[in-house]
């Protein structure tokens, strides 16, 4: 039963929405993200120094580009990709281009929205996200409150459970760590950090990201560069594959797609979580910034999770599998490390480990400030509805971190086959109000040139 409402949900219809939006935007902008590419380069990595020498808060615009790379660079660029070749074959890169180029438009919009609409609570602390806008842009406090909900059952599932089960997985397969120690490190140390609050969220991932990001393109560049001679035949099987008449399957809704355009777009998604309104919420601690200002830097976080990091992965795939990733006998995490260790041996599986380890650990704490913003706001809707005291009371103070933990704690352990189908069913729902809300304000979003 979960496995066919998980089918409804991801069905193509949800797969349109993603695109249909996209294409909106990137239209009503003039295709922004390609005709200003070198504009919005500049004004997002190309002016790192320069934020960091005029921030004066908290938090700062680089700290919370980290922290919404944190939430989308994580297993989807190891595991995803993989199954992406394995299931809908080479061509599937191609679509997750797509599904990428016009998702930057989705992320500049949800982001834009995010920090035009954001207020600060009575602590003083910002609260930013598509239920600010749902409620406050679209007159829909009602969907704020279910997209709030939804977002909670992410980060309990998803953004906790689902990462902390990969890096037990990994700590037990590479190293042999008991998966109970495991699970007692990993809660100890997500508790050590996210006890400081979204200043040390950010403080960490500022030095987790850009450092485990270049090691694996590094590594990644010396495998594919080892092969150079293949590129252009790996170039050359994906547009191809891209557009093959290939067998198709009806989906839910009645359409018929083709398995490299399903599995492209939808691990796209997945991996840089455009469409979602996550990165409205990562984006709202940031100071002294504009909405435009963050809205390119959501772009960017779109390019570099799939165009960059995600390419890099797929080709260092199809390289070492002579383009026939679903031959190879593997598949998710398994076939990128068969990859790896096929030219660099027995470092190439801890490469894949390390990065396993470290983006998976970044998506804990970065899907924890997502859940506590979203369990924030949930609690200070229900503040006058006397019925929902308890709830209010649980959602409050540290309730959801004791709940947050413990997730975290129960992933290293469980089995996690359901607990990922359930999760993807409140991802995919998560993303229903927050892409109408999209479609409603869409006057509201402009560009800077």
């Amino acid at each position: 039963m979960i496995h066919y409402i998980h089918e409804l949900v991801w069905g193509p219809w949800l797969l349109i929405l993603f695109l249909g939006i996209g294409i909106i935007y990137t239209v009503k902008t003039g295709f922004f993200q390609i005709r200003k590419l070198n504009f919005w380069w500049m004004q997002t990595i190309g002016s790192i120094q320069e934020d960091e020498d005029g921030d004066k808060g908290d938090v700062t615009r680089f700290q919370t580009a980290c922290t919404a790379l944190a939430a989308t660079i994580g297993t989807g660029n190891i595991v995803g990709v993989a199954t992406a070749l394995t299931a809908g074959g080479p061509g599937a890169i191609f679509w997750m281009w797509v599904s990428a180029a016009i998702g930057m438009m989705t992320g500049y919009a949800e982001t834009m929205l995010g920090i035009r609409y954001r207020y600060r609570d009575q602590s003083g602390a910002w609260i930013c996200g598509p239920m600010v806008y749902l409620e406050r842009g679209l007159k829909l406090p009602v969907l704020g409150m279910i997209y709030s909900f939804l977002c909670i059952m992410v980060s309990l599932g998803m953004g906790s459970m689902v990462q902390s089960n990969s890096i037990a997985e990994t700590l037990n397969y590479s190293f042999q760590v008991p998966t109970a120690l495991a699970g007692i490190l990993l809660t100890g140390l997500v508790l050590l950090v996210v006890l400081g609050g979204i200043s040390r969220i950010a403080f960490v991932s500022e030095r987790m990201i850009p450092l485990a990001s270049g090691i694996y393109m590094l590594f990644s560049m010396v495998v594919i560069m080892s092969c150079y001679d293949k590129i252009p035949y790996i170039f050359h099987i994906i547009f191809q594959d891209a557009f093959r008449p290939v067998s198709v399957f009806s989906g839910a809704a009645g359409f018929g797609i083709s398995k490299s355009l399903q599995y492209g777009i939808s691990r796209g998604v997945f991996s840089n979580e455009a469409g979602l309104g996550s990165m409205a919420v990562l984006h709202g601690a940031a100071e002294n910034t504009t909405p435009e200002k963050q809205g390119m830097w959501a772009m960017f976080e779109v390019f570099f999770d799939t165009i960059i990091i995600c390419t890099m992965t797929a080709f260092v795939i199809l390289c070492m599998t002579e383009g026939d990733a679903a031959g190879s006998g593997y598949d998710g995490a398994a076939l990128t490390a068969y990859s790896f260790s096929r030219r660099l041996g027995g470092l190439g599986e801890y490469v894949v480990s390390g990065s396993m380890l470290v983006f998976a650990f970044a998506t804990i704490i970065a899907w924890y400030y997502l859940g506590k913003q979203a369990a924030g706001y949930l609690a200070e809707s229900l503040k006058k509805r006397r019925r929902f005291y308890l709830m209010q009371r649980v959602l409050r103070g540290k309730i959801y971190t004791f709940l947050y933990l413990s997730a975290v704690f129960v992933g290293c352990l469980a089995k996690l086959e359901t607990v990922w189908e359930f999760s993807d069913i409140w991802n995919g729902l998560m993303a229903v109000p927050n892409i109408a809300a999209l479609i409603f304000l869409m006057k509201e979003v402009s560009v800077t040139e």
